[in-house]
Order: C-alpha cells, then structure tokens, then sequence
C-alpha cells in the first residue's frame, strides 16, 4: 500500500512538472511570436541574442535560438554536470519548437499594431510562462545555463550575471533599434519581473497574526477550532509591566483574514493584533497534509 501510494505522488508530480514545462514553454513561444518580434522591442536571453543574429544570419529566430540553446547546454554538461543538463534539457527543446510552430500560424504578428501594448502584453505573458517552469525547478535553458556557468567561474552572483548578460543582449540590440523599441523593451522587462514574480508565489502567499491578549488561551482554542488553523504559542513579557504571559501566533490564509479578526475583538476588544503578508509557508497544513495528534495528558498537581 505504502509502494503503490508513493508511486502515485511521484506520478503526479512528473504529470504536473511536465504540464508546467509544456505549458510555460507553449506560452512563451506564442508571446514571442505574437508581441516580442513583431513590435522589435528588445529583450534579454538566449531570444535577444535569436533576434540581433537573425538580423545578420538568413534564419529562423527559432532556429537560432536552438542552436544557442544547444550550445549552452554543451557547456552546462562540461561545467555543471550531467544532472543539471538532465533537468534543463526539455525547455531549451521544446521552446524553439514552440516558437517556431507559433511563427507559422497565420496573422500571429498582426494580434496588434500599437507597441505599447504588445510591450505589455508580452512582457505579462512571458513573466506567466517563464513563472510556470521555474515553479517546478526547471529552466527555460539558454543564458540560464551561461549564467549559472559565469557564476561557478568568477563567483559573482547569479544575479549579477543575469543582469549583466541582459544588459550585453538588449545593448547589441539597441544598436539596431530606435529609441522608442529601446524603451518599449524597458517596460517589458518591468512588466516580466513583476508578473514573474507574482506567478513564483501565486497561492503560496499567507496572512501571519500575533495576538497578545490576556485571554490568550480562550484566543487560542477559537482559532483551533473556529478558524481550524494551528497555532504558536510564544513566551513573552509585556514591556511596561513586565509580565509574564503568552502570545498567539497563527498563519491563515487571506481569505480568513475578516473572521480572524472578528473572532480576536469577540473575545478581547483590546487585544494586540499585528498583521503580516508571508510570501510562502511551508510544512504541515500548507505544502504537506496536517497531522492532528492529541496533546498529552497534563500532570496533576
């Protein structure tokens, strides 16, 4: 039974890797084909470097990008190792293919003539697939693997080595494009950075209280079983009177938030309330299924 139920999560965590790979690198094809290349807003990555070489080399943009993709997972194999090739292989495929395959759909580079809004929607869409494979450790290959690889040579942070190779890659292009695609590929860049971001922590995001309250114990059995969230129960001493007693600490989820609050001033109107936004929460009751144990039995005295 236990075999037969590990083998089921494992294969549904390979089904849902492999959806969020096909899917992020589906999206990131079409945003590139449908918003990036027509508007000829610059932009960085192994795509940045597709688009100034194709400039001067008679080929596809997606066969470009397969090539340098690649050679870039050459290198990883020599510097990084096997298992890092291994884990970034299907992207640095499956996108060129994607994008080639997107290229050829008919009217793909007409969706909109105004570059502002295909800087904006390009850069959203590109922010969501890319956000997509990294949520489940992979990469989108390419100058991911050159960064990673400068990173191991000269020790500088890996994110210095992607700003400074994104700088390289949207200069050179620069050198073909006006002021106004110079521009247009900033807003991209922002646009990505924030909606990547975003998708890194979409549904992980949680609500952290901290009671302080003399009817902490009438506080922590509500939350127990009203809110059904576990609690922290945190030694404090109050700073003007210096008493000893203890605080509540509770993670909930946003939309718990108004019943928590409303179940605090129910018991204690003056209670000490602080209210924090966690970008992530780990462990029993979030990324893995609550265990209820009983409590035990307290000594009489």
């Amino acid at each position: 039974m236990v075999k037969t139920y590990i083998s089921a999560g494992r294969l549904k965590k390979a089904a849902e890797t492999c959806t969020a790979i096909l899917a992020g690198n589906m999206l990131l094809g079409f945003a590139v084909a449908a918003f990036i290349i027509p508007s000829g807003a610059i932009m960085g990555g192994a795509t940045g470097v597709g688009i100034v070489l194709a400039r001067l080399i008679p080929l596809d943009t997606a066969v470009i990008v397969l090539c340098i993709n690649l050679t870039a997972l050459a290198l990883g194999w020599a510097v990084l190792g096997r298992r890092f090739v291994l884990a970034t292989i299907a992207s640095s495929l499956l996108y060129p293919m994607c994008l080639g395959t997107a290229q050829r759909i008919p009217g793909i580079g007409r969706l909109t003539a105004d570059p502002l809004l295909a800087a904006l929607l390009g850069g959203g869409l590109v922010g969501i697939a890319v956000g997509l494979v990294m949520r489940v450790g992979s990469s989108t290959g390419g100058t991911d693997v050159v960064n990673l690889v400068l990173h191991k040579w000269t020790h500088i942070p890996v994110s210095a080595a992607v700003y400074l190779t994104d700088i390289v890659i949207m200069g050179a292009q620069a050198l073909f494009s006006d002021s106004e695609q110079i521009l247009h590929g900033v807003i991209l860049l922002v646009v990505e950075t924030i909606v990547l971001d975003r998708v890194m922590l979409l549904g992980q995001s949680q609500i952290q209280l901290f009671v302080v309250s003399s009817q902490y114990e009438e506080i922590r059995q509500k939350c127990l079983t009203d809110l059904q969230a576990g609690t922290t129960m945190v030694h404090i001493e109050t700073g003007r009177t210096r008493m000893s007693q203890r605080g509540v600490l509770c993670v909930i989820p946003p939309r718990k938030l108004y019943a928590a609050q409303a179940l605090i001033q129910s018991v204690d109107p003056h209670a000490f309330l602080t209210i924090t936004q966690i970008k992530e929460v780990r462990g029993q009751g979030f990324s893995s299924e609550r265990i209820y144990v009983e409590p035990p039995e307290r000594p009489l005295k």
